[in-house]
């Protein structure tokens, strides 16, 4: 019997949603570069790329590091990255894999330039654009032709493409955008080979992405309540779950569980209450303290036991994966394997 609070992860129901994700990419043209924050395993990247996909993406230096010491060789890194200690370890990292970085402004770009211009190989940067997500990237299509020039120009690198984190249900306008910056990139001679989209809500909608190249997803592996939500997934997808024991029943509408915000992440993302009780999805978790869960059973026949062991679907499963130590893989045969989250709490 587990121990609780702990992560089950489905092995059958994360190997259907790879084969969904790279099935869609196919059918659309697109090659697919899953990101490995929502599992942060190179024991699932593998499957990944065994499945398809023609690497893989992660967010910060610590990521890659942990997947390419695992064995993955094609990396994108889609963070701007910044200061002397991390373009001494991007150089060390960019000499065992094929690496590219992305990057939304001059300073970055100079800098990645300085570290690199002496190395043996360049170092392929993509421009990452601001598509209305309204995150990092450059604000307009002109924007990215006149940043792209300026990075092929600096010695020890070389201009990649063009990358996007797009807003959710905007395909056609996102992929408007891109093609503007593609016709601006070839119109000053600048060949534009890898233009990245990404998203698992946009999953459905991969054949609006016309001018892109491949795409980016990585919640879909485990998917989670807030998928459900958008409409994105069903609870039959979801293969992640928090293991979680009842330890008090105060009073006969509320229960209390050993999972708290330690567990299950605070991230609402928009939904009410901090997760989905499969056993009884009317019930609510209105409360997380650090150690503790509160259940509200409101009118629900679900009358549960201190002791019982149930199953909470996360709202966010990326952040709640960062939470534990060690996940539990579940087989089509019910067997049981633990393995350390390899790529957790790498910040930096």
């Amino acid at each position: 019997m587990l121990d609780t609070p702990c992560l089950v992860i489905d092995l059958p129901v994360v190997d259907e949603n790879i084969a969904r994700f790279q099935n869609l990419a196919d059918t659309a043209g697109l090659k697919t570069r899953p990101h490995i924050k929502t599992h942060k395993l190179p024991f699932f990247a593998k499957r990944q790329i065994e499945a398809g996909a023609i690497g893989i993406t992660c967010q910060k230096i610590g990521e890659a590091e942990v997947m390419v010491e695992g064995g993955l060789r094609d990396i994108l890194l889609t963070y701007n990255v910044i200061g002397d200690a991390k373009l001494d370890r991007l150089a060390a990292l960019a000499r065992k894999c094929t690496l590219s970085v992305t990057c939304d402004n001059l300073t970055v770009a100079k800098g990645l330039s300085a570290r690199f211009a002496d190395e043996e190989n360049e170092l392929t940067v993509l421009v990452e654009c601001d598509t209305g997500a309204g995150r990092c990237g450059v604000q307009s299509p002109t924007d990215a032709a006149e940043l792209a020039s300026r990075i092929n120009e600096l010695p020890g690198l070389r201009f990649g493409g063009l990358m996007t984190y797009p807003p959710m249900d905007h395909a056609e306008n996102v992929d408007k955008w891109l093609s503007d910056a593609k016709q601006r990139l070839e119109d000053a001679g600048l060949p534009c080979p890898v233009v990245s989209t990404g998203g698992t809500p946009n999953l459905d909608a991969l054949p609006a992405f016309n001018h892109a190249t491949e795409h980016r997803a990585g919640t879909y592996i485990y998917n989670d309540r807030s998928l459900i939500a958008r409409g994105a997934c069903g609870v039959e997808n979801c293969a992640a779950v928090v293991k979680t024991t009842v330890v008090s029943r105060p009073t006969k509408t509320r229960a209390i569980i050993d999972a708290g915000s330690k567990a299950l992440s605070s991230d609402l993302l928009g939904l009410e209450g901090f997760g989905m009780v499969r056993e009884a999805p009317d019930a609510s978790i209105v409360g997380l303290s650090e150690e503790h869960g509160i259940i509200e059973l409101g009118d629900s026949d679900w009358d549960p036991a201190v002791g019982d062991v149930i199953s909470i679907i996360p709202n966010h499963i990326c952040v709640v994966t960062n939470l534990f130590p060690t996940v539990w893989i579940k087989d089509q045969n019910g067997e049981m394997m633990e393995m350390p989250v390899a790529a957790r709490g790498m910040l930096r």
